[in-house]
This record gives C-alpha cells, structure tokens and sequence, in this order.
C-alpha cells in the first residue's frame, strides 16, 4: 500500500511535451491544407436569410422567390430551429398550398436542422453534407447562433478556388 506522504513529487524538468515532436502533416496540395486546417467560415455563408417560426408559410415562399433562395431557415432567439428547403416545398407542400398557405411555416419546416460550426473544417462541411444527403446546412458561431448557411453551389466555388484552370493543349 502506497502512502502519499512517501510519494515522490514529479520533476518538472523530467515531464517531456508529447507534442514537442510533433510534426505537421504534409499536404500534398492548398485544397488539401484548407479542408484540413481552415475553418468553414472559409466557404462563403453570406448572404442567408431567416425567418420566425410563426411566418405564414405564404410569406415564406414569396421570400424564397423574391430572394431567389433555394433555403431560408427559421430561428427562434437566433438559433435555427428549422429549416425550409425546396425539397421540403415539394415533398410537404405542393398539392396542398391552397389549404397550408396562411399556416405558420413551422408546419412543414424540418425541424432541428444539423447545424455546422464555424469552427468545424471545410471538410467536416463535405462529409456531413454528402453523409446526410443534405443541400443546405445553417452555418452557427459556438453560442449556437446562426451566422451564415452553406450550400452545395457555395462548396463548389470553394472548391473552385483551389483548381487551376485545365488549359487546353
């Protein structure tokens, strides 16, 4: 049985930095140290639009026109509690505007939207999008409130950006 008063106090000068060895990964390209290193904020978010849950859905729908938007999504004390896409528009709405339209739009939002960081990666934003088959994800600062969205044309032009132009021999 030990006992703490003949323990031995550990020299600082014996702790070794596990990291002091630590090498950089190596990237083999600029696209490849970005997805890895920068942060989502390195995909354009901007402009985005939002909406509380009680806005009739009609006037939602004439946002998303007006704004020419493919997603507008609704937050509640400027947390995205809901998103509305075109998908949506499709699958919950249409054939059914005329009844629906004066309702508030939190009835055929889909609720609790995945939300992405902006301290999360580029390649975070990929994977979650392609892993979940989603368009559009709400871009949320680390209170959880909304600052941006990303979406797939968003992450084409990031990735655009890193693609020299293929000449033509």
């Amino acid at each position: 049985m030990s006992d703490r008063r003949t323990r031995r106090k550990p020299d600082p000068e014996d702790f070794q930095d596990p990291l002091s060895d630590y090498d950089r990964p190596g990237f083999a390209d600029e696209l490849e140290r970005s997805l890895s290193e920068d942060s989502a904020t390195a995909i354009e978010s901007r402009p985005f639009s939002q909406v509380p849950p009680g806005t009739p859905l009609r006037d939602v729908l004439r946002k998303m026109a007006d704004e020419d938007i493919a997603c507008i999504v609704i937050t509640e004390n400027e947390r995205p509690i809901g998103i509305l896409s075109e998908r949506d528009v499709l699958k919950r709405v249409a054939g059914r505007y005329d009844k629906i339209a004066d309702q508030p739009v939190s009835g055929v939002m889909t609720p609790d939207p995945v939300v992405l960081y902006e301290t999360d990666n580029p390649a975070r934003a990929l994977n979650v999008m392609g892993s979940g088959l989603f368009r559009h994800l709400p871009l949320v600062d680390a209170d959880g409130k909304l600052v941006g969205v990303i979406g797939a044309r968003r992450v084409t032009a990031y990735l655009q950006k890193h693609f020299d132009p293929i000449s033509a021999d």
